[in-house]
């Protein structure tokens, strides 16, 4: 024993740089001996939270071992799904963080919705515990129990053991679901990661200020709430753009944070918010004095807390300095921070300064000690001791910051390191690729000569293998029972009859998850299975995950069917398991009818061979939205008579699609019959109106550049719209065509032309509308063009010839041309008319000598005359009176 630990020691002392002593007496060596041992002991820590502590420092003063070694590989049944995959700033769950308590290693899912204690030694599963939804923030250890929040919005206390449920909390005021990144989540999904501090657990519920949002405060032991503020959603406060309250608040997205006083809240992009961790109520959140910083990362270190590169007084939130953007983890006595290749260590140090009054007033600052220039791009960094681990793309290695400066260990990785753990001599590594690995001391199995331990291929150690809960059985066979349904035919059956391959579907009474399996593995549908008994749901949980289908394609919720809180409107297509071998109670049938999406929502019951099959039309009272101003008569109203009152988040989620900056003024989105069209950047993009799906894209390069910018001048309400609908397609002008494009595929129909000559001095579309089977457009004035005071384009807002085609052939049924010109955001048509502004006289655009566009346009004292054109008819326009 005593040998080994000496070779290790030595081992240690010669990478670390450090000298020793001989010393001629061996009682000296016994001693210091017994001291390293003793101290190696007492080093030895868990990694309990994110980020090791309360205060996310990053930072354990336990020692990594000398030799790190691969110890195990375990593959997650998916990779990380992010809530927000395109905000940079919002990162919590960009992979599976893991921690380290005892000889367990923990993590939770955001695809399967698992949580999986592994044991340390082995990688293989202990035991799992599913939540009803995502689980997007690492678990916290407590003594005997692991806490676990969940975007199905309840806290979960468990046993570390075995996973045994002790108690549940519950974030928000009900259970009701809304449709959140994809999936169904709790209208308060608890993404305020949970934080254990003095016997206490906080965490956070709820998203959207105006729905509500929950801070919560409960006895680690027994789940009793201490105080709950409800009222984090509604401050009145100063808003983004200077001189605007309102009542706002906190979007909790990220990790709490707590020290003796304070509890932060992390709000995604945004700041934190600080409350008083002892009762909860309200300090300070500075939204508007930092309007261009915030993130989730944060970091208490001393007297201030680290946000997006930025130093805040942590008693008052104000901006004490600016650090440098890059991740942050403590060290004993400073900060060590990684930028891109950087890796700067930052001490402690005290400083003074005189006051208001001119007294000497001793401070705290940053004093930058050791800059190290690494040879990869660091993305996640914590720091074991005096060694910086650093998550790269692709490996892990270790960096000796205090003394050598280089790297003295690494191992190649699968993906891009997100998270890191280390306790208890171990250092876990969690990938964006759902890889998580365990490093220890243990000594290597034997390798061939010649190759080092880190060229040991990754692969090399099995994944263990993922264990569920036991599938339930069934004992005998009865007539008419479950075991009697061939379910593959009856899936065959329903996505024949009902033709719903794609969207959401939901299976109410679903058993043991067979037709929903069945139904997954022959379509392309996301099935929500509900089933009341919690052995038959625990069941189909295990089918799903053996299929590899859980989460990402199927999801069970134990739940009474007749009563679940699902949205309305919200499913493709509604089943129920139940009703293939008996009738449904009413119940769960008008509970079906409430989910089913208007506009072509499948309702399937009854036998195999005897599937009744009802689909819903429009919804009575709903309106559209299909011109930028609701409709070619300029309302700017939809006559929608259902929307009333306070309104509530209905779908959310994340689009990798390029839509113009808000300040561009760009066209709005338009919706009808249940489609939602959103233009942008270089294309439109096709929603399902009633659960957010993503239907198709079609490409137009640089369709709205010009409407994607910071100035605030012009925009679309001068050139007017860009787009519109009709029922069953969608125009959009471009240069000087105008598309059609099939509203539910996306396909292009046929292209229009301005009709104008190829050589015309003006041929782009301007104007655009449909009324009545007509297209109605304009031949913009080219020469004519107007540019908002900052930004350097070209909008046209008037015109030269006012047009109507036929919007099936594109033949031309008149034309109108004015004697001066025509304004874009002047035409309204209704009541089989047009009603038009025209003959203002203008003159060309000319540039400034500076290059900039001139001030006016339009020649002093010209007025606008107003006509209206009947509809249909090639007659002349009538000019109407001053009156109107």
């Amino acid at each position: 024993m005593w040998p080994n630990r000496l070779k290790g020691l030595r081992t240690e002392v010669t990478r670390k740089g450090r000298h020793l002593v001989k010393v001629g007496l061996s009682v000296c060596l016994t001693v210091w001996l017994g001291a390293a041992v003793a101290s190696e002991i007492a080093a030895a820590a868990d990694w309990p939270t994110y980020r090791a502590d309360a205060a996310r420092s990053g930072y354990t003063a336990e020692a990594l071992p000398n030799r790190l070694r691969l110890r195990w590989a375990f593959r997650c049944p998916h990779p990380p799904r992010p809530a927000w995959p395109t905000l940079r700033r919002i990162e919590f769950d960009w992979t599976y963080q893991p921690i380290v308590v005892g000889d367990a290693v923990l993590f939770g899912t955001s695809t399967n919705d698992c949580l999986y204690a592994v044991d340390a030694d082995t990688g293989r599963v202990r035991w799992q515990f599913h939540a009803d939804g995502p689980i997007r923030f690492a678990p916290a250890a407590w003594r005997d129990r692991v806490f676990l929040a969940s975007d199905d919005g309840w806290l979960y206390a468990l046993r570390l053991a075995d996973g045994k449920l002790l108690w549940k909390h519950r974030g928000g005021p009900t259970d009701a679901w809304v449709l959140g990144n994809e999936r169904l989540v709790s209208h308060w999904p608890a993404r305020g990661g949970p934080v254990v501090f003095q016997n206490t657990v906080y965490y956070a519920a709820g998203l959207w200020p105006s729905d509500g949002v929950y801070l919560h405060s409960l006895d680690a032991e027994t789940g009793k709430v201490l105080w709950t503020n409800g009222d984090a959603g509604s401050i009145v406060m100063p808003q983004p753009h200077g001189g605007a309250e309102a009542a706002s608040g906190v979007s909790p997205q990220g990790y709490l944070l707590a020290t003796d006083d304070w509890l932060l809240v992390p709000n995604g992009r945004a700041v934190p918010a600080a409350f008083h961790r002892k009762d909860g109520t309200f300090a300070y959140f500075h939204l508007q004095k930092n309007g261009q910083r915030g993130g989730t990362r944060a970091l208490i270190a001393d007297r201030y807390f680290f946000n997006a590169g930025c130093l805040f007084e942590l008693t008052t939130g104000e901006l004490a300095a600016r650090q440098g953007l890059g991740v942050l983890a403590a060290t004993h006595d400073g900060l060590l921070q990684a930028a891109g290749r950087a890796l700067t260590w930052f001490r402690w140090t005290n400083a003074e300064k005189r006051d208001r009054k001119g007294r000497r007033v001793t401070y705290r600052r940053l004093v930058e000690h050791r800059l190290i220039e690494h040879d990869r791009d660091i993305f996640e960094l914590i720091v074991a001791g005096e060694d910086a681990i650093c998550g790269e793309d692709g490996r892990v290695s270790a960096v000796d910051f205090t003394r050598q400066r280089s790297v003295w260990w690494s191992h190649p990785v699968e993906g891009i390191v997100r998270g890191l753990a280390a306790g208890n001599g171990r250092l876990v590594v969690s990938t964006d690729r759902g890889v998580v690995y365990c490093f220890d001391g243990t000594p290597p199995e034997p390798i061939a000569s010649g190759r080092h331990d880190n060229d040991r291929p990754t692969q090399s150690v099995p994944s263990p293998a993922l264990t569920g809960p036991p599938q339930s059985k069934t004992s005998g066979t009865t007539v008419g029972s479950a075991d009697e349904i061939d379910f593959a035919r009856a899936a065959e059956r329903i996505l024949a009859k009902t033709g719903v391959t794609e969207g959401y579907c939901v299976d109410l009474g679903a058993g043991e998850g067979k037709l929903a399996l069945e139904l997954a593995k022959r379509s392309k549908l996301q099935v929500y299975a509900v089933e009341a008994d919690p052995q038959k749901a625990a069941a189909a949980r295990a089918r799903l995950e053996a299929a590899g289908l859980y989460g990402v394609r199927v999801t069970v919720h134990c739940a009474d069917p007749a009563r679940v809180s699902y949205p309305d409107y919200f499913a493709n297509l509604v089943v129920s398991s139940q009703s293939l071998n008996r009738p449904l109670p009413p119940a769960v049938l008008r509970q079906m009818r409430r989910m089913q999406r208007p506009y072509g929502g499948k309702l399937c019951r009854g036998p195999v061979d005897e599937l009744i099959v009802e689909t819903r039309g429009p919804l009575n009272g709903a309106g559209s939205w299909t011109h930028q101003n609701a409709n070619p008569a300029n309302t700017v109203c939809s006559m929608d008579g259902l929307v009333q009152g306070r309104l509530r988040m209905f779908w959310f989620r994340d689009v990798d699609f390029e839509i113009p900056n808000r300040h561009g003024q760009g066209p709005a989105p338009q919706a009808h019959r249940g489609y939602l069209i959103v233009g942008g950047v270089h294309g439109l993009c096709a929603l399902d109106a009633y659960n957010g799906r993503a239907l198709w894209t079609f490409e137009i390069p640089n369709l709205l550049r010009d409407y994607d910018g910071i100035h605030h001048d012009v925009g679309v309400g001068d050139t007017g719209g860009v787009f519109c609908l009709s029922d069953d397609s969608v125009y959009v002008k471009t240069d000087d065509r105008c598309l059609r494009i099939d509203l539910a595929t996306g396909r292009l129909v046929r292209e229009f032309r301005t009709p104008v000559a190829a050589d015309a001095q003006n041929r782009s579309w301007g104007y655009l509308a449909f009324d009545e089977g007509l297209l109605f457009g304009t031949v913009a004035n080219d020469q004519h063009t107007v540019s908002p005071r900052y930004k350097l384009i070209r909008l046209r807002t008037e015109s030269v010839l006012f047009f109507a085609m036929d919007a099936q052939t594109g033949q031309v049924i008149w034309q109108y041309q004015p004697q001066h010109s025509i304004r874009n955001n002047a035409i309204a048509i209704g009541g089989g008319r047009v009603y038009l502004s025209a003959d203002r006289a203008g003159r060309p655009y000319r540039p400034a000598a500076s290059g900039w566009p001139a001030e006016s346009t339009a020649e002093a004292g010209a007025a606008s005359q107003r006509y209206a054109i009947s509809l249909r008819r090639k007659n002349g326009p009538s000019t109407l009176a001053a009156d109107g």
